[in-house]
């Protein structure tokens, strides 16, 4: 069989990817170095929270063929690359998966194809890291192969928003390497939004993510002070999101997890000190505010179990979702690993609860996970919501617990109830 695109890196980002350009008809090659991925997927099992088996199976039946041989990439008209970056120890991005993807490409890369990256970094990737090694073999980018950026803008277990209704922003090396790149997504992508060139593209994403990090840890910061003072925050953001204009509502939290958040604004701080020798202050004072809750989460924990005489060595502890939000499986980042930690460094005992995750050793093994979560809650000195899930009666776990910390917001009826 032939392909008409191959998709390099099939996880979350990757594999919704391929499933809507299955659906129009384009055939594609999905390549990827587990092979045990490559065998679930040829055989209709799911690996991620948005596709189910029946989904997978869809592809499968639509000519979609996962593989880990890299000579199929030269057959194929459109290369998507969708593997992950990591954050690096110096806080900049770990672009490891992403130069291991590109010298493979570079090996099989023909003339008349199309490079895309969609993996989220700093700004000048492409151009400065991806074009070198695509054109080592003699071919020019925009001349002899398309090259471009489009920055990944998957949200895993959102149910209104996937890859086909939301914009998809691409920037070119070229013109016409981005005609090429629009082209490819407006086959199966409702709206593509162009950009000047890939460096506008991969700030872009930086940028939305960077909103979203600095209003996060607006609120956290709030968080503290409120409690300080007496107010309640969650009722003073749903007054202020009564606002029909001026205001978007952001919530605080025990902490920030998941593959953007707390990764990608890093990637723009890591950017600008190094080739500008300044920092980018907003973005790092985000970053230590948000890393700090989960400590701070400890803190008010212990003051709750003073409260009942009792000390936080000794007592049991249930965490409740240990997720990086709700409804999903993904544990990436989630701030249960650092709450779960310190909890343990103080001489709790921690137990975890979550429908989502059979078996957690994030923490290490010193959690112990509990399956009869009323007798849990019941038994424990104090429950912790970490991540509403949805098949959690929010108000009845705080009524039967001994205490109950809330850092969602979610609880409302019970006395027994403490509210970040």
């Amino acid at each position: 069989m032939s392909f008409d695109a191959a998709i390099i890196g099939l996880g979350y980002v990757g594999l919704p990817l391929a499933q809507e350009a299955s659906k129009v008809g384009v055939k594609v090659l999905g390549f990827d170095v587990n092979q045990g991925v490559v065998d679930d997927l040829n055989a209709g099992r799911s690996h991620v929270d948005d596709l189910s088996d029946a989904d997978v199976a869809a592809m499968v039946e639509a000519g979609f063929h996962a593989t880990t041989d890299s000579e199929q990439l030269a057959e194929v008209k459109t290369l998507v690359i969708c593997v992950p970056t990591p954050l690096a120890e110096d806080g900049g991005p770990d672009l490891g998966p992403v130069n291991a993807a590109v010298a493979t490409v570079a090996k099989h890369l023909q003339p008349g194809q199309t490079v895309i990256l969609e993996s989220t970094t700093y700004p000048g990737t492409t151009d400065e890291v991806v074009r070198p090694v695509l054109e080592a073999g003699g071919l020019t980018a925009g001349v002899d192969f398309h090259l471009a950026f489009s920055p990944e803008r998957i949200d895993p277990g959102n149910e209104k928003f996937g890859a086909k209704n939301t914009p998809k922003v691409v920037g070119g090396h070229n013109e016409a390497s981005g005609d090429a790149a629009a082209a490819f997504y407006g086959q199966f992508v409702d709206t593509v939004v162009r950009t000047k060139g890939t460096r506008e593209a991969e700030t872009a994403k930086l940028l939305e993510n960077t909103y979203r990090h600095i209003n996060i840890a607006l609120v956290n910061e709030m968080a503290r002070f409120c409690h300080d003072l007496g107010i309640d925050l969650w009722d003073v953001i749903e007054a202020a999101k009564t606002k029909p204009f001026g205001f978007q509502a952001f919530y605080p939290g025990p902490g920030v997890g998941g593959h953007c958040i707390p990764i990608d604004p890093n990637y723009l701080s890591y950017n600008v000190r190094s080739k500008l020798g300044y920092p980018f202050r907003f973005v790092e004072l985000a970053q230590e505010i948000n890393a700090t809750m989960p400590a701070y989460v400890v803190g008010r924990a212990q003051n709750i179990l003073n409260d009942d005489a009792k000390a936080l060595r000794g007592s049991t502890v249930l965490l409740l979702g240990v997720t990086y939000k709700p409804n999903i499986a993904d544990q990436r980042e989630s701030p249960a690993v650092p709450l779960a930690k310190q909890l343990m460094e103080r001489g709790a005992k921690v137990q975890y609860h979550d429908p989502m995750v059979t078996n957690w050793t994030a923490a290490g093994d010193g959690v112990e996970g509990v399956s009869d979560l009323n007798a849990a809650v019941a038994a424990a000195d104090l429950t912790i919501l970490v991540q509403n899930h949805k098949s959690y009666d929010i108000d009845a776990l705080a009524e039967a617990s001994q205490r109950f910390f809330d850092t969602r917001g979610a609880a409302h009826d019970s006395e027994k109830a403490e509210r970040l």
